[in-house]
């Protein structure tokens, strides 16, 4: 990409998370173009609407909104943000949709999910990883409801970049493009030790909401709950830590006071069981435990969660 020309951006998923960011992104000027399934025909009809906590009531209209991914045009940066359970429907389009060099990057939770994707990918394809810290959920088909936060770090995983300055260069570009668009955006030089620290929150808050039917508020208010979240973080610090990923100190306590400070909020994982959708286990869940247990590291409360997850998705369809 020449300097000064913006890229072309593809979101693959147009769901909360690929909602907002594709609507913060074009606003901001870039040249975005937006893949749906069940929701093209409201988009195509009323446009994107991002319900923003600090600005307010955000419209995007008309919105370049594809139902099939063949026809979208060739994209230098394509974002993800479809779940990881769909990652392997989405290979073949994120081929088709992809210009020369294009950058994949996976707005997604959990551990793996590159590694999962990247064999499906030719290697001409940069593949990055994406850690989004917002609070936003969807609302009614193309309506965003943003509550809080909202920055996305990125992290290089693979692709032609020959050595550590070219990929430094791709993920800062990157960060660029976020940065421009208004949101807090940082390079992170290990992508792995990244995601194991995003884990420190979504292991204990997106599974407690399914198991427990409780949003964060409530979890944080009761003392039997709130020591559940502690010794689930402390887990995962525990499982980082063994695979070679040291954790802050203080920052598993860190993401608790913030927790506690948020507006009321229900995990991405409470919406899929709600909606009847695949629960992300193996990517949150199955995953982690897998590393940890290569490790010498057994995680004996994050394994009964899971099972508990695991039965509990296996009867909701």
């Amino acid at each position: 990409m020449s300097a000064g020309h913006k890229p072309r951006v593809g979101i693959i998923g147009t769901g909360a998370i690929g909602g907002f960011y594709g609507v913060m992104l074009a606003r901001a000027g870039f040249d975005v173009h937006f893949l749906l399934r069940g929701e093209f025909s409201a988009v195509a009809e009323r446009g994107l609407q991002l319900n923003h906590a600090v600005q307010g009531q955000l419209t995007l209209n008309p919105v370049q909104a594809y139902a099939n991914g063949e026809d979208l045009p060739p994209c230098d940066w394509l974002l993800v943000g479809a779940k990881a359970t769909s990652n392997p429907d989405l290979a073949p389009i994120l081929i088709s949709a992809a210009a020369p060099g294009a950058r994949v990057l996976l707005l997604q939770n959990g551990l793996g999910v590159e590694e999962a994707l990247r064999p499906l990918l030719p290697e001409s394809i940069h593949v990055l990883g994406g850690l989004c810290y917002i609070c936003a959920y969807r609302s009614a088909p193309g309506v965003i409801e943003h509550q809080a936060l909202g920055a996305v770090n990125l992290g290089y995983h693979s692709g032609p970049a020959s050595d550590a300055a070219a990929r430094q260069a791709i993920v800062e570009e990157g960060s660029a493009m976020f940065r421009e668009a208004g949101l807090d955006s940082q390079a992170m030089p290990d992508l792995g030790q990244a995601r194991w620290q995003k884990l420190v929150w979504n292991v204990p808050y997106n599974g407690l909401s399914v198991l427990l039917k409780a949003s964060t508020a409530p979890l944080m208010v009761n003392d039997s709950s709130r020591q559940l979240i502690q010794a689930l973080m402390a887990e995962v610090v525990r499982g980082a830590e063994a695979c070679g990923h040291g954790v802050p100190t203080g920052y598993a306590e860190h993401l608790f006071k913030v927790t506690e400070k948020m507006p009321d909020y229900w995990p991405s994982m409470y919406h899929d069981y709600l909606h009847k959708r695949p629960l992300e286990l193996a990517a949150i869940y199955a995953a982690p435990l897998a590393a940890a247990k290569a490790a010498g590291c057994e995680l004996p409360r994050i394994e009964a969660l899971y099972q508990a997850l695991s039965f509990i998705d296996r009867h909701n369809d």
